[in-house]
């Protein structure tokens, strides 16, 4: 008997049962189908992390205003402002591990152009503040340290406000309000896209810092040299650590924190912050895939037990074959045969789910599509290995009957 013979076979006695087989074969189809969109998934995520971290900027700190006591009662973060414009002068030039150090405010407030308006985030920033998030003015010019020391009444206007305030026009050279104070745009920024916590980066408008202070944003809480936010960028991905570390040293000696004594900022990297939560995204993808495994030995058991039945229905035509000429290792073939057989249409079939459920992952969650080859090749790959493995006793069985006896059976 031949190879070509025991396929046929095999492929004849799963037509001859097609809603069996299909039955048979749905645990395969599950676990095959859950492993591949688990895998795309968390790929699509790892994916779009990478793409969220570039878009903040590469090698990023954020040093944030610290918390008060008062009587014991610890305030939030942001509750007491100790952040400067000094600070971040000190950061830039006396720690060799940063590149650039820009302080930055940030609020928001209604812009009006004419007849129409939008509610937007504003930003008061230095020329710095773009080289540490790596933001490029897609069109116009950037701002310059001039515009910073007199104070200019100019505006940088991120793509989404091109398009809900200036109808998707040239925002060049136009004349915006924003609580009332005229700016004159200079620039379109590059577009970013959203955080992972689905704000919308483009969003916003960025100000001469010493303009935002004194017209637009100033207050009690940012008068003088006061800061909202620091933003650092480490001079490489290889220096973050030792950027962090020594601007927690610097500014604790600015100021004038003793030792034992709690820091009044916060050093946040928000590469780390990213990785975590992709690591925590990942983590959870490798368990669903797990269970997905599960589901797979599951469907080998199924398939163990239907090939038992079906050796049983067919002891008198295993015993015919033997009785013609068929050797025991002709019938062991043709039953493995059948038993990979239907590990591999479930396999196949849930591929095609897997695939499909993988896009419409990605679709709902805006998440780039990532297939992996190894994981479909693995994943067929296990349900052949589930058909042989579950189906070999079930053939060894039928390949040791007696002939006379399986003639006999009823």
């Amino acid at each position: 008997m031949t190879a070509l013979d025991s396929l046929l076979a095999a492929l004849g006695s799963l037509r001859a049962n097609p809603l069996r087989t299909a039955l048979t074969t749905l645990g395969i189809v599950i676990g095959v189908a859950a492993v591949i969109a688990m895998v795309a998934v968390g790929s699509g995520a790892e994916r779009r992390m990478d793409q969220v971290i570039q878009s903040l900027g590469s090698n990023i700190l954020i040093v944030l205003n610290g918390t008060s006591v008062s009587g014991g009662v610890r305030g939030g973060a942001g509750s007491v402002i100790s952040l400067t414009e000094d600070d971040a002068r000190a950061l830039e030039e006396e720690v060799d591990a940063i590149a650039v150090a820009a302080p930055s405010i940030r609020g928001a407030g209604q812009l009006i152009l004419g007849n129409a308006n939008w509610y937007s985030t504003i930003y008061g920033v230095t020329p710095g503040y773009l080289r540490a998030r790596d933001w490029v003015v897609a069109r116009g010019r950037a701002m310059t340290a001039a515009d910073e020391r007199g104070a200019a009444k100019v505006a940088l206007v991120g793509t989404t406000l091109v398009e809900r305030l200036f109808a998707g026009g040239d925002p060049i050279g136009r004349s915006i309000r924003i609580k009332r104070v005229p700016f004159t745009v200079i620039g379109v920024l590059g577009k970013k896209g959203q955080t992972p916590f689905g704000s919308d980066q483009d969003d916003v408008v960025f100000l001469p810092l010493s303009t935002a202070k004194k017209r637009v944003l100033g207050g009690a809480r940012v008068r003088g040299r006061h800061v909202g936010a620091i933003t650092i960028k480490a001079a490489s991905a290889a220096e973050i650590a030792a950027a962090e570390r020594q601007a927690t040293e610097l500014l604790r000696l600015r100021h004038r924190i003793q030792p034992g004594q709690p820091d009044d900022f916060f050093v946040r990297n928000v590469a780390q912050m990213l990785e975590a939560r992709a690591e925590s995204e990942r983590t959870m993808a490798f368990l669903l895939a797990a269970v997905a495994a599960v589901s797979l030995v599951v469907g080998g058991i199924g398939i163990m037990n239907i090939m038992l039945v079906s050796v049983t229905e067919r002891t008198r035509e295993i015993g015919l074959r033997m009785a013609v000429g068929a050797r025991g290792l002709d019938i062991l073939i043709q039953f493995v045969t059948e038993s990979v057989m239907l590990s591999l249409l479930g396999g196949l079939v849930g591929v095609a789910l897997g695939i499909g459920a993988s896009m419409l992952a990605a679709e709902a969650a805006g998440w780039p599509l990532v297939f992996s080859p190894w994981s479909v090749g693995l994943a067929i790959g296990f349900s052949a290995f589930v058909g042989v493995f579950f189906g070999y006793y079930p053939a060894l069985k039928a390949s040791r009957l007696d002939p006379i006896e399986a003639l006999r059976y009823e």
